[in-house]
């Protein structure tokens, strides 16, 4: 380490030390590292490190396969199901609701118990889930092996993450995040075309089978070989310390917060009881796990990891990505398949621009900052072509051109690749101590999932309300299309409208029925993209130039 390196590290610590947040910021802002020169010994592992890795990118291939196969599949699944278009938004939906409930459990007992229990006992209710989905007879059964599936996927998720950050130190972390991107460039292109595929010349059921051989080689794998330094002190003593009410409140709260977002008013109108008391059940719970996390020991959430004004900005700039991530994700196959006709496959190819960029980026912006030492450009470049694609989109009609489909997805993807793992690292530098760099790294996940699921269910909100109110407009539908008269079925009929005879007039303005209910989709996101933006431009600079290591540091062999 040269010597404007030692001043940097110097300046961090005592910021550290000195217990100001602000003054980290400040300190490290103006020692930023320019021109650092990466070790070569970044790239030279053991092979144990190897293998330890391939677990992890396998879990990330997983995870990422089931976000973006099942999206293409959902119209053929809900047909052969008998499912109506709240069920089919809920097999996506309920998934990441589950995902959203334990990430900060898994966080806070990995934190307390080491990361290996947890990342076993995901990777058994993933598989768990997985089969449950494969054989399911009914939505409802297919919906609960989503949740299974949820419950351990939440925990592979943030767990992949946490575990890069405890065998890497920060100085050499952009490249280890940006590596994980790789599978994930394999799991988004792929997974459109997985899902197509097994919808039209198999079975979608095969979206659930084909999880079980990666979990094959992904556990041994991380059994062998994922070497960390143990905890201290017994199970039980770690279990006392755990934050059960906190768990509890947060767990109950999500749940109670996200049902009437997706229901009110397709199912209860907003004036109901049954939306409105578990909604403000679901805000009193909320508010009572932030007040709570002042007082545990070992808090899901604790204050110090929000305790500046980048980690804040993070924060919240994660939950707006997750929202315009996942809502994307999950609509725009349906776009292509309800307003442009294509079948699964054809959608499955025209949401691969967006796909493709998402994760192409995603690892260039890693590796940037591994070149550059800095984020915060890269932040805010990702911002504003996030809010000018999704504006962009939102313009889409059913004659738009391949170029501007193309174009714009490309756009929106730059965007949302760029905010993938760049405030990750911002994250993790805005750490109070080294030890809380794999809680922020789990907090920064979880708030995206949170996102996520509050864009998935306004998304379904907004649909079911726009697609009602355009239905109705129309005159007495004939018989072959009747049952467009009741919005529940709007996403079943979808694969219908590729060969429904009806005059071409009529078809045309049923068509123009998906396209605004989507469009209010894309609108929402819009807004959600111009708030991020604009958030952004508060996030301050932080040094990445920190080699120390925490408590479950790799332990294995190095070269």
């Amino acid at each position: 380490m040269d010597f404007s390196e030692s001043v940097e590290v110097k300046n961090y610590a005592v910021g550290v030390a000195a217990g100001n947040a602000d003054d980290i910021e400040r300190a490290s802002s103006t020692t930023a590292a320019t021109g650092n020169t990466k070790s070569p010994s970044n790239w030279r592992k053991s092979y144990q490190f190897w293998l330890a890795s391939l677990s992890l990118w396998l879990v990330v291939l997983l995870v990422t396969l089931d976000a973006t196969a099942l999206a293409v599949a959902i119209p053929s699944m809900t047909v052969q199901l008998n499912g109506t278009t709240m069920e089919a938004f809920w097999v996506s939906i309920s998934f990441m609701l589950a995902v959203v409930v334990v990430q900060p459990i898994y966080v806070t007992f990995s934190d307390v118990l080491g990361r290996r229990i947890p990342l076993f006992a995901g990777l058994v209710l993933f598989s768990t889930g997985a089969v449950v989905f494969a054989l399911a007879q009914n939505m409802k059964t297919a919906i609960a092996g989503r949740v299974l599936q949820g419950l351990g996927g939440g925990g592979l998720d943030v767990l992949s993450e946490v575990i890069v950050t405890d065998m890497t130190n920060l100085k050499e972390r952009p490249l280890w995040i940006g590596l994980l991107t790789v599978p994930m460039a394999i799991g988004s292109i792929l997974g459109p075309i997985i899902g197509a595929l097994f919808s039209e010349y198999a079975s979608w059921r095969w979206l659930g089978w084909y999880n079980l051989p990666f979990v094959a080689v992904a556990a041994p794998c991380a059994y062998l070989f994922l070497k960390l330094k143990c905890v201290e002190d017994s199970l039980m003593t770690n279990m006392k310390k755990l934050d059960w009410t906190g768990m509890a409140l947060f767990a109950a709260g999500t749940v109670l917060f996200a049902l009437p977002l997706s229901w009110a008013p397709a199912i209860y109108p907003w004036s109901s009881w049954r939306t409105l008391v578990p909604f403000t059940l679901g805000i009193a719970s909320l508010v009572g796990f932030a007040v709570w996390e002042k007082y545990p020991t070992q808090p899901c959430i604790p204050y110090r990891i929000m305790g500046n004004t980048t980690a804040q900005v993070t924060l919240v700039g994660g939950f707006i990505h997750g929202a315009v991530l996942y809502g994307v994700l999950l609509y725009l196959p349906l776009y292509f398949q309800a307003v442009f006709r294509e079948t699964p496959l054809q959608a499955a190819v025209s949401v691969l621009p967006i796909c493709v960029t998402v994760v192409v980026v995603s690892g260039v912006a890693a590796l940037a900052v591994e070149q550059t030492r800095r984020y915060r450009w890269s932040i805010w470049m990702g911002w504003i072509l996030l809010a000018v694609g999704m504006g962009l989109i939102s313009l889409w009609k059913r004659n738009t051109s391949l170029a501007a489909s193309v174009s714009f997805q490309v756009i929106t993807g730059i965007g949302l690749g760029s905010l993938f793992t760049v405030p990750t690292i911002a994250m993790q530098a805005s750490a109070p101590t080294v030890d809380d760099q794999g809680l922020a790294a789990g907090t920064l996940v979880s708030f995206r999932l949170f996102g996520g699921l509050i864009g998935m269910a306004c998304g379904a909100t907004a649909f079911s309300s726009v697609f009602e109110s355009a239905i109705h407009q129309l005159a007495t539908l004939p018989r072959d299309v009747v049952v467009l008269g009741d919005p529940a079925k709007a996403i079943s009929f979808i694969p219908h409208l590729r060969h429904v005879p009806v005059p071409e007039s009529l078809l045309n303005r049923i068509i123009d029925a998906y396209a605004g209910s989507l469009r209010a989709i894309w609108w929402i996101l819009t807004g959600f993209a111009i708030v991020g933006a604009l958030l952004s431009l508060r996030m301050k600079e932080i040094s990445l130039e920190n080699e120390e290591v925490g408590r479950q540091n790799w332990e294995g062999k190095e070269e």
